[in-house]
């Protein structure tokens, strides 16, 4: 038994760690936006780090509990209750069997990250559960959750069972842990943030106007944005001079400027390669930040050395790990 899709809400995916060793034949890697928010959601479980989750897209869905979970929710804050009473974000969570998580309306961020210890039940594609829409690969049927679907859980690990034995006496009700981990160790989410970047490779092709005005001005993430990239609007980008470019790697938070000059933040699911001019690419340990700006939402681009983003990303991996041993020290006493 696990849980049964009530309403699909408006886009509800599976989505784990990511889909990695086979874009060089072109398959990309997907996985979470959010990847901190889902990695932290397991380990307050006791899931695997890059265990299958729920991704929740600005607009919740309904979901039925048919059996009892524990479960952990991160990421951004879209107003959970559990049979209509707030919840909180970011510790365990007990539900009993016939329990109803839904959500509200959005509040900071965008997308909040479903775990439930154990997991799903569900076939690998390539070594991945992650959901990539656009080739139908993955996750659920290789698509979003739609009303009916239901999901097989295997039941709590051994980690998990640990943390339900110190959170429950009574599985009658629902009851979510008093402790979290400190909230020092989360990225500081803002609804209009200003993102950290090192310059992209093409940078210097581009005119000192648009090199300065890629530093100084808002981009407006447009509605035509997925999770392939945001499209980013504002005055546009233009180069020196036009130029043909040869397809390049391309990551998550690879700034492309295609010729209109309107820049493209990549996201999870972003090609593999690319041919437009690469301007920036957004730091590892802004890309919580970035994939938690709501559409219509203003972001800005400040400019940090590469020293400096090693060195924020160092950072980011040492507070999961103050999480993971802080989890594991609820486990033992």
């Amino acid at each position: 038994m696990g849980i049964k899709i009530i309403s699909s809400g408006l886009l509800t995916t599976i989505q784990d760690a990511g889909r990695f060793g086979y874009q060089k034949e072109g398959i990309i890697v997907s996985g979470p936006m959010d990847a901190f928010a889902l990695r932290v959601a397991n380990l307050l479980v006791g899931n695997e780090e890059g265990a299958a989750g729920i991704e929740i897209t600005f607009l919740g869905p309904k979901i039925l509990f048919e059996a009892d979970h524990l479960i952990a929710l991160t990421g951004g804050e879209l107003s959970p209750t559990i049979n209509g009473e707030k919840i909180k974000m970011d510790r365990p969570i007990f539900v009993p069997q016939g329990s109803l998580l839904q959500f509200g309306a959005p509040g900071l961020g965008g997308r909040a990250y479903v775990a439930i210890s154990g997991s799903f039940t569900l076939p690998q594609v390539l070594g991945s559960y992650a959901t990539f829409l656009r080739a139908e690969v993955g996750g659920f049927k290789g698509r979003a959750l739609q009303a009916g679907d239901q999901l097989l859980c295997p039941g709590p690990t051994a980690i998990g069972e640990k943390l339900l034995q110190n959170l429950v006496k009574d599985k009658s009700n629902w009851v979510q842990a008093a402790w979290m981990p400190t909230l020092r160790l989360f990225p500081h989410l803002e609804p209009q943030p200003t993102l950290r970047v090192i310059k992209g490779p093409e940078y210097k092709l581009f005119t000192p106007a648009s090199q300065q005005a890629f530093w100084e001005q808002e981009f407006t993430v447009t509605t035509d944005s997925d999770r392939m990239g945001y499209r980013l609007q504002g005055v546009p980008l233009m180069l020196n001079e036009p130029k043909e470019m040869i397809s390049s790697a391309v990551t998550f938070g690879t700034i492309q400027v295609p010729p209109e000059g309107h820049p493209i933040a990549l996201l999870a699911d972003h090609q593999t390669t690319g041919g437009y001019p690469r301007i920036g690419q957004v730091i590892t340990a802004d890309f919580s930040k970035l994939a938690q700006v709501p559409l219509g939402q203003k972001i800005r681009f400040q400019e940090i050395s590469l020293e400096e983003a090693q060195y924020l990303y160092i950072q980011q991996e040492l507070r999961i790990q103050e999480i993971k041993q802080a989890i594991g020290y609820k486990v033992r006493f």
